[in-house]
């Protein structure tokens, strides 16, 4: 709405008029010199009052100051009218949802029943005596069960069951209720039983009104429900259902909750998503902690004492809290603080910096382990420092601990379950997601596969390592084969003491 604001003075006093400001509100104001005032009275276009009381203002106040209240009234009446509550012209739709049917996350696909809620909102002087909701072609539905509830009180908690009578006409599901409703009223209309087309996509509906005389008006902006397309995937599972094998095996309580077939495999593509992230997230912070974590070990054995204690109070505040607390402080301190990261970023950077704080033990380790001949002998050859621990201390400390590196490795995979508290969507969050929908524990079981896929092979690694480094690797050795006519000699000993 634009407002606009006249001024005008009165003809016995003033002969001048000035127009200023926007909008549909007039301000006449009106300057009696006789009495030393200017009264301000503030109406519509219409004629109605909007403001009955009079502003004064005393005449010897400068006409810059009187011009610049009377603008700052007008501004304060344009806000309010800006701002002033409007009720609904005709009925309006609150919502409309499909229940999800794929068993696990929150989408509705096509070819599987669902459920539809339809929630409107009456204009205050509208009596409803009935409601109309037209389905795309292809819809199927039920009229039965459906459901219709008048909605009151404070947040809507107070539910009135109401019993109409329904029928179908076509793609229209025509619901009349019996009896006229009261003006104003929220509606919530559940209908049981809609199957959408197996193509998906977004399913526009459209509907109408009654009023207690009668008319009929149409529903205006009755938002669209995407549907998803029936894939090959789906035909699978729904196969998989009916297979008589599956329902023998569900039949038992423990393997239908921990190892149910159908769940299983409907877990795998979405559990795989997290998988990804896992992956990501720890292929990008280990390699970000090791040299951060190598250049705290080097602070450690450092001659400086600020450098060696700088380094101890991190080691020992990262390495002396869980892992889980910290997760909390960067996720929940950081944006109080101001500070906003990318759950992602800020996942990376968590897990490198718990990593580091154990890397630094470990690398410190390694290279007191290296013998000190090691370094003596590099500076008689004329290596400096910097060559000596480029060259002979780094290559050695890193074989050394290259097993314990795998093993840190494989407990920073297993650490990212704990950002699954914090939102990130990883293994354990997606799995969850699926429990919470299913109420089986399958999930989880496809979760724990996908953390064995990594830790196994790499637990297989690390054993091998470690029997290299200590040179008890198995080696076969292919032993002379035995001829029919080879003869042993007799030990000598042993004929001696014939």
């Amino acid at each position: 709405m634009i407002y606009h604001i006249a001024e005008t003075t009165s003809t016995n006093d003033l002969a001048r008029e000035e127009r200023y400001g926007h909008g549909d509100v007039i301000c006449a104001e009106r300057q009696t010199a006789g009495r030393g005032q200017r009264g301000h009275t503030w109406t519509s276009p219409e004629g109605v009052n909007l403001l009955f009381s009079v502003v004064l203002c005393p005449t010897f106040l400068p006409a810059g100051e009187q011009f610049l209240l009377s603008q700052a009234v007008a501004l304060a009446l344009v806000c309010a009218g800006a701002y002033a509550p409007t009720t609904a012209q005709a009925l309006e739709t609150a919502k409309i949802t499909a229940r999800p049917n794929t068993g696990s996350g929150s989408d509705v696909v096509g070819g599987t029943e669902t459920r539809i809620t339809w929630e409107v909102q009456a204009d205050a002087d509208e009596e409803l005596s009935g409601l109309s909701l037209t389905f795309v072609d292809g819809t199927t539905f039920g009229t039965d069960d459906t459901r219709l509830t008048m909605l009151s009180g404070e947040d809507l908690m107070d539910r009135t069951p109401m019993k109409p009578t329904c029928k179908a006409d076509g793609q229209t599901l025509k619901i009349d209720f019996g009896e006229t409703a009261p003006a104003g009223g929220f509606f919530r209309v559940e209908v049981y039983g809609v199957t959408f087309p197996v193509e998906g996509g977004d399913e526009a509906f459209s509907g109408t009104y009654t009023l207690a005389d009668g008319s009929t008006k149409k529903i205006s902006k009755i938002p669209s429900v995407e549907i998803k397309g029936v894939t090959a995937f789906d035909n699978f599972l729904a196969d998989l259902k009916e297979q008589p094998w599956v329902e023998a095996w569900n039949s038992n309580m423990f393997l239908r909750l921990f190892l149910n077939p159908v769940i299983l495999v409907q877990s795998l593509p979405i559990v795989f998503k997290g998988f990804l992230m896992s992956l990501s997230i720890v292929l990008v912070a280990f390699p970000l902690a090791i040299p951060f974590g190598f250049a705290l070990s080097l602070m450690r054995i450092s001659k400086s004492r600020i450098l060696r204690c700088l380094a101890g109070i991190y080691v020992n505040i990262i390495r002396g809290t869980p892992a889980f607390l910290q997760i909390y402080i960067a996720f929940f301190g950081l944006p109080l603080a101001g500070v906003k990261v990318d759950d992602y970023v800020l996942g990376v950077i968590v897990m490198a910096m718990n990593s580091s704080a154990y890397l630094c033990e470990i690398f410190r380790a390694g290279i007191q382990s290296i013998p000190k001949g090691q370094n003596e002998a590099a500076r008689s050859l004329g290596m400096n420092a910097f060559q000596t621990l480029l060259y002979v201390m780094i290559p050695q400390t890193f074989r050394n601990v290259l097993p314990t590196l795998t093993s840190e490795f494989i407990l920073l995979y297993k650490d990212t379950s704990l950002l699954a508290a914090v939102g990130v969507v990883e293994i354990v969050m997606n799995a969850r997601t699926i429990v919470a929908t299913t109420g089986s524990i399958t999930p989880y079981v496809v979760a724990a596969l996908f953390y064995l896929v990594i830790t196994l092979p790499l637990a297989r690694l690390v054993s091998g390592l470690e029997a290299r480094l200590l040179g008890t690797a198995e080696t076969k050795k292919k032993r002379p084969a035995k001829s029919a006519g080879q003869v042993v000699a007799t030990p000598a000993d042993h004929i001696a003491g014939l």
